[in-house]
C-alpha cells in the first residue's frame, strides 16, 4: 500500500480515528464534524478517486483500498475508533463485472475493515448501513419500519441492496465473536459537501438547470447529511454493540420535495408527472435496454427507484431517539445547504436560478 500522512496542525496527540469513504457524501460531512469537534482523523483514500472533499482539511491521509486486506491493516494501525462509510452505491443490476465490484467493495471491504480493526485493537467500529437492508411490512410497505424488521430477499433486489444486507451479516458475525460493532442506518441523504455528486445532488442540479423534464409521484424517508453525521457520533458514543439504529430526518413525497426545490431555486417543476404504475412496468425494460446499449448512461428512473418510491416507505426512529438522544433537524434546511453548495461549485448554470441563502455547507 502506498501511504502518505499529512502533518496536522491541531497539536492533538490522541490516536486518530479512522474513516473510510471520506471523499463521499456521508464521509465528507462526518469528517468535517469530527474536525469541528477537535478529533484527530486519518482517512483512507484512493488516488484514482475524486478526493476534492478533503482539500484543505487537516487530516492524515493514507492511500489504499479496502478490498486489499494488507493495505487496510496498515491504514488502521495506530487508530482508535473506526467509521466505515465507504461503499459502492448503485441502483442498477449492471454487468457481471459491476456486480462483482459491488460485492468486493461492500461485502469483502467491510470484512477487511472489521478484521483490520480487530487485529489492531482499534476499538468500536461504526458501519454506515442502508435502509435497503431493513425489512418492511409486506402487506403495507408504507407502515413505519424499525430496526427489528428483517431484510426480505424474496423479491427482485438490486446487487447493492443484497450487498448491504450482507454487510450487516459481516457486522453481526463480528459482534457475535466479541467485536464492538454498531450500524448507523442511513435513509436517502440530502445536504452539502456533496462532491461527486450523489444522485440526489445531481437531481437538484438538474432541476435548477431545467434538465429534469418529468417526475413520478411517490415518497421516501430523507436524512439531512448533518443529521446522519451526528448519528454516527451518537452510535460511537452511546450505541449498544451488535445493534443498528435508523437515522431519518423526515418523510417527504416527491411533490413535497419538489416544493422545496422550487423554493430554493426559483425554478418551476416539470409539467409532466408520470403515474407510478405505468413506470413500474416500463422501468425494467428501459433499464435493461440502456444497461446494454449505453452502459455508462446514468439512469434516473431505475426499477429500484420506481419500486421504493412507490412503496412510500416510512421509518420509526424511536430507538435512535430514546437510546442515543438523536434529534433530527429538517430536510428543508438540508436542501438549502445542498443548493448553496452546488451553486458555489458552479454546478447551477441556469442564470435565472436563485442565488442561495447563506448556508453552513459552503
Amino acid at each position: 500500500m502506498e501511504s502518505q500522512e499529512a502533518e496536522t496542525t491541531s497539536g492533538n496527540s490522541a490516536p486518530p480515528v479512522f474513516l473510510t469513504g471520506a471523499a463521499g457524501h456521508v464521509g465528507a460531512n462526518l469528517v468535517r464534524r469530527l474536525l469541528h469537534d477537535g478529533v484527530r482523523v486519518r482517512v483512507l483514500l484512493r488516488h484514482e478517486d475524486n478526493n476534492a472533499a478533503l482539500e484543505g482539511l487537516d487530516v492524515e491521509r493514507v492511500y489504499g483500498d479496502i478490498r486489499d486486506l494488507d493495505a487496510t491493516r496498515q491504514a488502521v494501525a495506530g487508530c482508535h475508533g473506526v467509521y466505515h462509510c465507504a461503499a459502492l452505491v448503485s441502483t442498477v443490476s449492471g454487468t457481471r463485472a459491476h456486480r462483482r465490484d459491488i460485492f468486493d467493495s461492500n461485502v469483502l471491504g467491510t470484512r477487511h475493515v472489521l478484521q483490520a480493526a480487530r487485529e489492531a485493537d482499534a476499538g468500536r467500529v461504526v458501519v454506515t448501513g442502508s435502509i435497503s437492508a431493513i425489512g418492511y411490512d409486506l402487506d403495507d410497505p408504507s407502515a413505519p419500519a424499525d430496526e427489528s424488521m428483517p431484510f426480505y430477499p424474496m423479491e427482485s433486489k438490486t446487487p447493492y441492496e443484497h450487498s448491504k444486507a450482507f454487510v450487516e451479516k459481516e457486522c453481526w458475525h463480528a459482534a457475535a465473536a466479541g467485536q464492538d460493532v454498531v450500524v448507523a442506518t442511513s435513509c436517502a441523504v440530502v445536504g452539502g459537501y456533496d462532491f461527486f455528486p450523489s444522485r440526489m445532488g445531481q437531481t437538484l442540479c438538474d432541476f435548477a438547470n431545467r434538465k429534469l423534464h418529468a417526475y413520478i409521484e411517490g415518497g421516501f424517508e430523507w436524512v439531512a447529511a448533518q443529521d446522519l453525521a451526528q448519528g454516527h457520533l451518537l452510535c460511537m458514543e452511546h450505541g449498544r454493540t451488535g445493534q443498528r439504529y435508523i437515522f431519518s430526518t423526515e418523510f417527504l413525497t416527491i411533490s413535497q420535495l419538489l416544493d422545496l426545490f422550487e423554493e430554493v431555486s426559483g425554478v418551476r417543476r416539470p409539467r409532466l408527472r408520470i403515474p407510478i404504475r405505468p413506470m413500474q412496468a416500463i422501468a425494467p425494460i428501459s433499464s435493461y435496454a440502456l444497461g446494454r446499449l449505453q452502459p455508462n448512461y446514468e439512469q434516473r428512473l431505475t426499477p429500484y427507484s420506481v419500486r421504493v418510491l412507490g412503496q412510500r416507505r416510512r421509518t420509526d426512529i424511536s430507538k435512535a431517539r430514546e437510546e442515543l438522544g438523536y434529534q433530527p433537524t429538517s430536510v428543508r434546511a438540508a436542501i438549502h445547504d445542498a443548493y448553496a453548495f452546488h451553486y458555489q461549485r458552479n454546478a447551477i448554470t441556469n442564470s435565472r436560478a436563485n442565488r442561495p441563502l447563506e448556508s453552513s455547507a459552503g
